[in-house]
């Protein structure tokens, strides 16, 4: 991620409203940053420019997920490019209900509910057994979206449907998270120069404890005179938002980034909240699987040197950009997903590694292909905008291979038919 500020001229101009809202966010940061003696770690950013209440991004009232920025949204999700997607995302749900023996769903992230609709639609289409649909929603303007998507695209099924402020202790079914895990805060970490990066108040760079040959604020392995920092936010002089570097805080954040072969300005994200996540979803999942679909790597392909920058994007009006510091509260801020790391926490909370893939090959194994070869390609209105949604939701080039599946489990002993060819555990 480049920390270089786009223009604000360079996107559309929120109104005075929504402005406002954007400007209390940051008071509310600048107040948190002055508590806290001047800086806060980016992740603690992060929560409060998406969660804050009724400030932040995913709190707030503004629309999200859309088609494009006339229509006032950010971004597009798989579920609102095509139906496709959720009437095949539905057999391998189906397929893990019958398995485990389950009749339950739980969809966190569930957006405008779009997903959730189709989904209902296409488990009934299925003849699948299932008694509830459950959507986990902090969001109150998007819960009362996601009522009025469902009511208006599955009204025979609406009745199964129940929203959820914090998870159960123990579920059992079908858990479902599409693009939940970038949404999770993350941590910055920045490689510098020895002394480069610090901020003047800090009074830890004195300190350098070893270990395992490794120094928090000394020569690390990767590079003499090179050294980790952690990357948060300050106030500038003239009241702006902005990064700022400080040394390392524990030995723990040393020994997370040794293994990373990085030269002096290479960025990196850390994914607590994602794997604590992951950690509470899989022990609470005492029968059934859980599947998570979004974009990201493996850890090797993660942290590799090329990926200098690291992941960390901005979305605002369909347009990416890397300055998180503008219109706070009003633009998007993701980071790919580390799936190693995602795996070893499943697995170390009890859980069985079901299937980790490529989103393309997930589809077409689910059968995809079949679902668009079932509409007349003679009826151009609908067949053409299918293929071309299709096309973007298998492409290498559009969201194929950058997006993943990985799903855990427990009581299914048998292969999915969505992993029974192309599975990628091995490379995680």
């Amino acid at each position: 991620m480049n920390p270089k500020a786009l223009e604000p001229d360079s996107l559309p101009a929120p109104g005075p409203t929504a402005l406002a809202q954007s400007d209390a966010l940051a008071d509310l940061v600048r107040g948190e940053i002055a508590a806290a003696g001047g800086w806060l770690p980016f992740n603690r950013y992060m929560e409060r420019a998406l969660y804050a209440p009724g400030l932040g991004y995913y709190s707030g009232g503004a629309i999200k997920f859309g088609r494009r920025a006339e229509d006032g949204s950010d971004f597009v999700t798989a579920p609102e490019l095509s139906p496709l997607f959720a009437a095949t995302l539905a057999r391998p749900i189906a397929e893990a209900l019958a398995a485990s023996g389950t009749q339950h769903v739980m969809e966190f992230g569930a957006g405008t509910g779009k997903l959730a609709a189709g989904l209902l639609n296409a488990l009934a289409a299925l003849d699948a057994t299932f008694e509830t649909y459950s959507i986990v929603e902090l969001s109150g303007e998007l819960r009362e979206r996601q009522r009025e998507t469902i009511e208006a695209e599955a009204p025979a099924l609406a009745n199964r449907v129940r929203w959820l402020d914090a998870l159960p202790e123990h579920f059992e079914g079908v858990v479902v998270g599409n693009e939940v895990l970038d949404a999770m805060p993350v941590r910055l970490f920045v490689r510098m120069d020895h002394g480069a990066g610090a901020v003047a108040h800090d009074s830890r760079r004195e300190s350098a404890p070893a270990l395992n040959g490794h120094t928090i604020n000394g020569h690390g392995a990767n590079g003499a005179g090179a050294v980790w920092y952690e990357r948060g936010v300050t106030v500038s002089a003239d009241g702006r938002l902005t990064f700022a570097d400080r040394p390392l805080a524990s030995p723990a954040d040393a020994a997370l980034l040794a293994g990373i072969d990085a030269d002096s300005g290479y960025v990196a994200e850390t994914h607590e909240a994602a794997l604590a996540f992951t950690r509470t979803v899989c022990s609470m999942l005492t029968r059934g699987a859980a599947f998570f679909i979004d974009y990201g790597f493996p850890r090797h392909e993660y942290y590799h040197a090329q990926r200098a920058e690291g992941t960390l994007m901005c979305h605002y009006r369909h347009r990416a950009h890397g300055d998180p510091f503008l219109y706070p509260g009003l633009t998007d801020i993701t980071a790919h997903v580390e799936f190693t790391g995602i795996a070893e926490a499943g697995v170390e909370a009890g859980a069985d590694l079901l299937g980790y893939t490529s989103q393309a090959r997930f589809l077409m194994n689910a059968g995809i292909t079949d679902a668009l070869a079932a509409i007349d390609p003679q009826d151009i209105e609908h067949f053409l905008p299918a293929a071309n949604a299709v096309q973007k939701l298998l492409s290498e080039a559009e969201m194929g291979e950058l997006f993943k599946v990985i799903a855990f489990s427990r009581g299914i002993g048998e292969t999915l038919t969505a992993f029974s060819r192309g599975d990628r555990s091995h490379t995680l």
